[in-house]
């Protein structure tokens, strides 16, 4: 027998509102909705918030005390997505140790916000850890290896992690339509509106736990996280030294999450390959069901799994219909394999979650689950 950290339960909340790419373009001028689905490989995405086609501004749910526009925020999505990861895995949330939320879109920015209030929601024991981590695309298989490590240390058997994108409310074409002037390691202006292309709504959660099995038995086999340095995605307002409010000091694209996609695209396969290397050997390859990857946007990720010669039918794939989710993105697709039944938890399936994301941190684990 040997005692291993296992996956028990996993999550996810797509909202159901699909936002096409004529309706982005109209709202966002840049590219026509033809160009978006040749660029990025992306014919829609799924927004919480609705928006005014004409001003291109997001439009907040009305405010309910009575809680019947529900989910409308982060932490509503993340909310749904743990309490059914906790019952997939029948674990009642008071035997959590720790919950960690990986996001950079926040409902409040400052003391873990999100966190605490999940926290709180789900009742969790006063001893439980309740902690935000910012980050981005790469930032769930970094997590998890953290996590992994911590819990093979024995302070923790059950563990959270839950991971969202919360991009609707960030709508608006005064910051959409702007651009990064270009700085002297980058001789081009970045234009913002390819993020609000390319990003969509969601949330997804896993459960942890550490359990005694046989050696061929359920668990996390091997886990591998890393960091580089590049500015794959900007986001320079706020903190300290860009406050909006502070004349002079910023511009509308400050205010955006600016993605760098030639940089994306470049970057992507080098430190995706590097995670594979690093959590898979030959002959394990051959045995793995599914691979949960992050999905930057399909093009990209498409090239990547042409160029690593992996099975394209193993590689899940939603980015065309519901938009890159970011740091959410593989475990919604692991959950939505599980409700369909393309893998199920204690079947012994191979899978591996494998990102590299924002600036940068990347990582992978191989999964019996």
């Amino acid at each position: 027998m040997t005692e291993r950290v296992c996956v028990v339960g996993a999550g996810s909340f797509v909202p159901t509102r699909t936002i096409s790419n004529e309706r982005i373009a109209r709202a966002i001028p840049g590219w026509s909705a033809a160009r978006i689905e040749e660029k990025i490989g992306i014919k829609e995405r799924r927004f919480l918030w609705d928006f005014d086609d004409e001003t291109g501004r997001a439009i907040p749910p009305p405010d309910d005390v009575q809680g019947r526009f529900y989910p409308a925020t982060n932490t509503d999505m993340c909310e749904v997505s743990l309490r059914q990861a906790l019952s997939r895995g029948g674990v009642d949330p008071k035997e959590l140790d720790a919950l960690f939320v990986v996001t950079c879109t926040p409902d409040a920015p400052h003391f873990n916000h999100d966190a605490m209030v999940l926290h709180e929601r789900l009742g969790l024991r006063e001893d439980a850890f309740a902690l935000v981590v910012d980050d981005g695309c790469g930032g769930t298989p970094y997590v998890l290896d953290l996590v992994r490590k911590m819990m093979e240390g024995g302070r923790f058997r059950t563990v959270a992690v839950v991971a969202s994108a919360f991009t609707s409310p960030l709508l608006n074409r005064e910051v959409y339509t702007d651009e990064l002037p270009p700085t002297p390691g980058r001789p081009k202006a970045l234009n913002a509106y390819l993020s609000m292309y390319v990003f969509g709504d969601g949330a997804g959660a896993v459960v942890l736990r550490t359990q005694q099995g046989e050696e061929d038995g359920p668990g996390i086999l091997s886990s591998f996280s890393g960091n580089a340095y590049a500015e794959l995605v900007s986001r320079r307002g706020g903190g300290m030294l860009k406050l909006p409010y502070q004349p002079g000091r910023t511009r509308p694209s400050e205010m955006a999450f600016v993605v760098d996609g030639f940089k994306v695209a470049r970057s992507y396969p080098e430190y995706m390959q590097k995670c594979l290397d690093a959590v898979l050997t030959p002959a394990v390859r051959e045995q793995v069901k599914r691979y949960y990857f992050h999905q930057p946007n399909k093009r990209v990720m498409d090239a990547f799994v042409n160029r690593a010669g992996l099975p394209k039918e193993a590689v899940a794939c939603n980015v065309d219909r519901i938009g890159n989710t970011s740091a959410a993105g593989m475990l919604i697709l692991l959950a939505e394999d599980l409700e369909q039944g393309r893998v199920a938890l204690g079947s012994g399936d191979l899978v591996v979650v494998a990102a590299v994301g924002a600036n940068v941190h990347y990582g992978a684990q191989l999964v019996r689950l």
